[in-house]
């Protein structure tokens, strides 16, 4: 019988991986998050996905990267964003997008090297508030939520999670993070940095945007708490189903600081991150 059971949840794993998101499912709402932070707008802008039901649910906080939220074309999120939004909620998680540059006024910082806006400071303010906003909601379960992002967002993460920024008494904190192809040089040169919860990395092995190397430098000195994936063959934004793989120019930080590096769609990458982060989060239904 248990056999059957674990054949059953199988099945619908690579169901759910293997189909994309579709209008039916969970489409986000527009909120307002309150900021009161040093470096905070007076609120933030943010998307909210919630699962059908009454919950209460476990929640994540999602973190964009350096594009920022939207799509290019400027008809809503981002198609990466919008796709996991769809597929974790579907999973019976709510989903919350805060729009980190938006919010300030701010476009795409991907070849701004003089930032307003940083993973270590303002960012790590807005993880926060977000993980705030989502402990108010009736249907939102306060001691079951994740941080997940990527790429500049993924910093974010890296960073929200030290020690030295868990959140005062009275909050419950992350129960699990997770970050997808961080910029990991500037803490794996300054060689002391911790995460007080469990956090799971995926990146391509490839990657000439935020190399793996430093990342895997973090991995090998926390190995209690971090799991590090890596992806053969796969580049920054292997995860993004709307764009081909393709060559940059003019970045503001990459592997050889000379400004270009490679990005798009791995899709073998893609189909195992699909069904790693899934199981990594599930801690959070425990």
């Amino acid at each position: 019988m248990w056999t059957k059971h674990l054949v059953a949840l199988a099945g619908l794993l690579a169901l759910w991986t293997a189909q994309p998101a579709t209008a039916a499912e969970p489409t986000p709402e527009s909120v307002s998050i309150p900021a009161d932070g040093e470096n905070q707008p007076a609120k933030l802008d943010a998307m909210l996905f919630k699962p059908q039901g009454q919950g209460p649910f476990p929640a994540i906080v999602a973190m964009h990267g350096c594009s920022g939220l939207w799509s290019s074309k400027n008809i809503g999120l981002s198609p990466r964003h919008a796709d996991w939004g769809k597929r974790l909620s579907a999973l019976g998680y709510v989903v919350l997008f805060p729009d980190s540059y938006g919010s300030r006024d701010l476009g795409p910082q991907c070849k701004n090297d003089d930032r307003r806006v940083e993973p270590f400071r303002e960012r790590v303010e807005d993880a926060n508030a977000a993980r705030r906003y989502l402990q108010t909601l009736p249907y939102v379960k306060p001691d079951a939520i994740a941080l997940l992002g990527w790429s500049n967002g993924g910093s974010s993460v890296l960073y929200t999670v030290r020690p030295k920024d868990r959140p005062k008494a009275g909050s419950p904190d992350f129960r699990a993070a997770v970050a997808f192809y961080p910029g990991c040089t500037a803490m794996a040169d300054k060689g002391d940095w911790a995460t007080r919860v469990p956090l799971l990395i995926v990146m391509g092995e490839a990657d000439d945007w935020t190399p793996a190397a430093p990342c895997k430098q973090l991995a090998d000195a926390n190995p209690d708490k971090v799991k590090l994936i890596l992806y053969p063959g796969a580049y920054h934004d292997f995860d993004n189903e709307a764009q081909k793989l393709h060559e940059l120019h003019g970045l503001a930080y990459t592997a050889n600081d000379n400004g270009i590096a490679h990005a798009g769609l791995n899709p073998a990458a893609r189909a195992a991150a699909l069904k790693d982060v899934p199981e990594f989060l599930a801690v959070l239904k425990q």
